[in-house]
């Protein structure tokens, strides 16, 4: 029921003034309305709390200043009912600042009039009960929390008597909260932890007012789960007051759900061994033991031989059971401390440790592998290819060990089944760098590095320029020229072959086009390579560039073919050959006697021109036996009717021995040095002016006949 009208009645005895005093003092809100209910008047409380002067609010309602968007409108209904009936008014309302932040009053409004011989109205006495209401609201929150989590939450007292539990913790393990309320939480206890484990999480708890961890406990129904446990200490006020506040959920799914996916990623699901990625885990582990121990380890990648045959014939479920048959017995053959993984469908890596003497192990694993084995009412018997890297001989990181292991086992193949063998890290180092040279070399072709030098050649009888060779340099940034021995071989049967022959075609062609339109019309042999040759775009690619050039002439172009070099399909090397002679060029037979098939070549390839190489010409006239291949070379080449270019002369004797057996051109340092393309026709004229003026008193003209050269 509404309390009645309040009466109020000034004391008679009071100043009036001094009462007025104690309404300006207070910390209450005091407002006073008129009969309508708008408002008279507010004490200073009131303007410092709202932030609304009294000259700004005079006149006006209420709920036009103080009422805002979560005022709730019940309680204002009820508030206006009130005034209108003229009763006692007691209400929790929600009001506004003038800036707009909300505050909770509690409102107390009685009517005066009459009976106090005043005008009628009304006085409102407000509380800021701002604070109790979020007090309320955090423990509304705090209790729903506790009721609705799915976290179970216990509390306990200052001896661990379990004070209050939430439904979840009955969710989880099975006892209710009658059942539990005065116990100590040991109740839940698994057994499995040890004082030590209980006397450490205590002594958390004392230092640091919490202790948080993995905790096996057993239900009411003795199943075990594993629940992940948050405990934290809460000090009250008074001194040495204190809670204990547990949180934990059950993880018994998740641990189990872990416990497949790392199965799932670190096993293999056919036979149970470790897949690669445990396998590359465990290496890792073994090298860093190695390096502490000073000890070695070997990895081993085993390939099953002819493992195919198996599943073709007998089916793949014969071929499984093979697999994990195999996998057992590797595993038992295997010392404590070793491991083998399954890293694909019949490959295998074994990591053996320690320094011991492992030939032993290696021809015991090969011949478990080679043992029967019973598939159904069927046996099959394999045998295995074992590839073998040594640590820390071979340095590499797990991947590349068991990498250089897998390289290993192919040449254990190549040797024959049930083999092993050993990966070399040297030939391997070697690898590695010519990598990178390619690298270098491809970088360089991209950068227009590459040079073409010039080195001329000479008719022997007459000291007439026959023509210059075309010989690649490599000016390289920061070793300076390059000379073509110390990366041509790293090219050789690489990618770069054929790009960089192409190279040298291009610009050697370029060059003669140059050259002619400067006035001189040179000769130029460029060398050719047995992959660029029978490459199936040759032909076509160097009449393409031939018909780009038109006033080059090819027959002042003569391809060099190292006869060195073998020519694995030599019908093909012949109608290439043939072909480049019908668009006029020349074909020249380089470096003749250094090969096995000297005497093929010139019956089966359509020849212009042999050239006897350096490393005979050299040498000559004091070898005897270089001598005679010289002999020999120029000899046959008389027989097929073939002139005969010799390299390497440095002397006059060289030339007027080469001319005594017959030979036709000659070229060497005791001509000129290769020269860049920008001084060959100033030395082209410089050599044919000292022709012409040249006195013709000895045989091979006194210009060869100097010694000079130029």
């Amino acid at each position: 029921m509404p309390k009645p009208p309040t009466k109020i009645s000034p004391p008679s005895d009071i100043d009036p003034n001094r009462l007025a005093l104690v309404a300006s003092a207070t910390p209450n809100l005091l407002i006073m309305l008129n009969e309508a209910g708008r408002i008279e008047w507010v004490n200073p409380s009131f303007e410092q709390h709202t932030g609304y002067s009294l000259a700004e609010i005079r006149g006006r309602f209420p709920r036009e200043v103080l009422y805002g968007p979560n005022t709730d409108a019940n309680t204002v209904k009820r508030i206006n009912q009130k005034l209108h009936c003229g009763e006692v008014i007691e209400e929790d309302i929600l009001h506004y600042t003038k800036s707009g932040t909300p505050y909770w009053v509690h409102t107390y409004c009685v009517p005066i009039g009459g009976e106090q011989g005043i005008a009628p109205g009304f006085i409102a006495i407000q509380n800021n009960i701002s604070d109790r209401k979020n007090s309320e609201r955090g423990l509304r929150i705090a209790a729903s929390v506790f009721d609705r989590s799915h976290e179970a939450i216990m509390i306990s007292d200052q001896s661990n008597r379990m004070l209050d539990v939430n439904p979840a913790f009955s969710r989880i393990t099975g006892y209710s909260r009658d059942e539990v309320l005065g116990l100590n939480p040991a109740i839940l206890s698994s057994g499995r932890h040890s004082r030590e484990y209980y006397r450490s999480m205590w002594q958390s708890i004392e230092k640091t007012d919490h202790w948080r961890g993995e905790i096996w406990n057993r239900r009411k129904n003795g199943e075990e789960y594993i629940e992940l446990l948050s405990i934290s200490r809460v000090h009250l006020e008074e001194p040495g007051q204190y809670y204990h506040v547990a949180a934990f959920s059950d993880i018994t799914a998740l641990k189990n759900h872990a416990r497949e996916l790392d199965r799932a990623a670190n096993y293999d699901d056919l036979t149970g061994l470790p897949n690669r990625q445990l396998l590359e885990e465990r290496l890792r582990t073994a090298r860093n033991h190695a390096d502490r121990q000073r000890r070695s380890l070997s990895v081993c990648y085993l390939d099953l031989d002819g493992f195919k045959a198996i599943n073709d014939r007998l089916g793949h479920a014969a071929g499984d059971q093979t697999l994990r048959t195999l996998s057992e017995r590797l595993t038992r053959a295997l010392r404590s401390g070793d491991s083998v993984a399954r890293i694909g469908g019949d490959e295998f890596v074994l990591l053996l440790q320690g320094d011991d003497n492992h030939d032993a192990v290696y021809q015991r694993i090969l011949a478990t592998v080679g043992k029967p084995v019973a598939v159904g009412d069927q046996s099959v018997t394999l045998t295995a290819s074992l590839g073998i890297t040594r640590y820390p001989e071979d340095g590499a990181d797990a991947e590349g060990l068991i990498r250089h292991a897998d390289q290993a086992m192919y040449s254990a193949k190549e040797k024959g089944r049930n083999q092993y063998h050993f990966f070399d890290p040297g030939l391997d180092e070697h690898r590695r760098n010519r990598r990178n040279q390619l690298v270098d070399i491809t970088r360089a072709l991209e950068n227009d590095e590459f040079e073409l030098y010039f080195q001329p050649q000479v008719r022997i009888t007459d000291s007439q320029l026959f023509g210059f060779e075309a010989l690649i340099r490599w000016n390289h940034p920061e070793k300076g020229l390059v000379s073509p021995g110390e990366f041509l071989p790293i090219v050789e049967n690489s990618h770069l072959e054929v790009p960089l022959g192409q190279w040298v075609l291009k610009e050697a062609i370029y060059q003669m086009n140059a050259w002619k339109e400067a006035g001189e019309d040179l000769a130029v042999s460029i060398n050719i390579s047995a992959p660029h040759l029978m490459d199936r775009s040759f032909a076509d690619y160097l009449e393409s560039y031939l018909h780009s050039h038109p006033e080059v002439n090819p027959g002042q172009i003569t391809l060099e073919v190292l006869e060195s070099t073998a020519l694995e399909d030599t019908k093909r090397a012949s109608n290439v050959l043939a072909r480049c002679q019908t668009l006029g060029l020349q074909v020249a037979l380089d470096d003749f006697g250094t090969g096995f098939s000297s005497l093929t070549y010139l019956r089966t390839l359509p020849v212009n021109i042999i050239k006897i190489d350096q490393s005979f010409v050299r040498n000559m006239l004091e070898d005897a036996s270089d001598h005679a291949i010289v002999e020999s070379v120029i000899f046959l080449a008389q027989r097929f009717a073939h002139p005969v270019l010799a390299e390497g002369v440095e002397t006059m004797e060289h030339a007027r021995a080469l001319r005594h057996m017959g030979c036709n051109f000659v070229q060497g340092y005791g001509i000129a040095r290769p020269m860049p393309a920008s001084e060959v026709l100033g030395w082209a004229r410089q050599w044919q002016e000292r022709v012409e003026t040249g006195k013709s008193g000895d045989a091979l003209n006194p210009v060869l006949a100097s010694g000079e050269g130029i």
